[in-house]
């Protein structure tokens, strides 16, 4: 069940009362969540085309002119009062019909004390049936969830039929050893727009970076590991089921979580 907060929300680019919300669970459900910061829609571009991207993957046209997208989400900030938050935009494509949603959600960031200690994450056998397009699974979401609640995790780290983990139920994955920066291929995740920024700024910094496959029995051997995404940024990861990593103690994770968030400062002031 899709719920907007604040005041106001787009409905096919027309500001309208929150009061009236609501999307329909039936029909095709493309999306990109934003955040918000200073009432700037961070990375916009990247998200605009990562839209695009999974559309052409779900074989889906839209009739949304794309090039108006930022100017819709900046009439859902002004109308709310330029508040900071995550916004999502909806296609939902039903029959032949087609209505797009921009909406504030309901958002949750890690408090400042798992940037510092790190969080607990789990394995989970299971894999998205298309890990490149960012459409909406609500029973893969709920069943993670529920798995999430019963190991008291922050995240829960996709391992795929082959063993290798993969990526996050809702984020991207590093891991770290002997100062390489390691994260699964892309065509086998979702291209996050975080995870495309953290192998920008790895470029910048001369930090060498290798994108393979990462076998769950091979876990204990990486020093470093941190899930990326929209909402924790850049957060370390303790635990992986049983197994302790020291990740919020590695110089290169906390390397990447400083240079992170200096690129978002840039993006702002720019």
């Amino acid at each position: 069940m899709e719920k907007a907060i604040l005041n106001y929300y787009a409905l096919n680019g027309t500001i309208t009362p929150v009061r009236e919300f609501s999307i329909p669970a039936e029909g095709f459900k493309v999306y990109e969540v934003v955040r918000i910061i200073k009432g700037t829609p961070l990375f916009m571009e990247m998200h605009i085309n990562r839209l695009t991207n999974s559309m052409e993957i779900a074989k889906v046209k839209s009739s949304l002119d794309i090039a108006k997208v930022t100017e819709i989400f900046y009439k859902v900030i002004e109308a709310n009062g330029n508040i900071d938050g995550n916004i999502k935009l909806i296609i939902n494509f039903y029959g032949d019909k087609e209505n797009y949603y921009v909406y504030y959600i309901p958002h949750s960031y890690p408090e400042e004390k798992l940037y510092k200690e790190g969080i607990h994450t789990v394995l989970y056998n299971g894999e998205r049936n298309n890990p490149n397009a960012k459409v909406i699974n609500a029973t893969f979401r709920k069943v993670l969830d529920e798995q999430l609640k019963e190991n008291n995790a922050y995240e829960a780290l996709l391992v795929d039929k082959h063993g290798r983990v993969t990526e996050g139920s809702k984020s991207n994955v590093f891991f770290v050893r002997n100062n390489i920066l390691i994260t699964p291929p892309l065509e086998q995740v979702l291209p996050g727009v975080t995870r495309a920024k953290i192998l920008e700024i790895a470029k910048e910094n001369n930090i060498e970076v290798q994108e393979k496959y990462i076998n769950k029995n091979e876990l204990k051997e990486y020093q470093g590991a941190f899930i990326s995404g929209t909402s924790p940024k850049v957060l370390p990861i303790k635990s992986i089921d049983s197994i302790k990593i020291c990740s919020s103690d590695n110089f290169l994770v906390k390397k990447i979580m400083k240079l992170y968030d200096n690129k978002i400062d840039k993006y702002i002031n720019n």
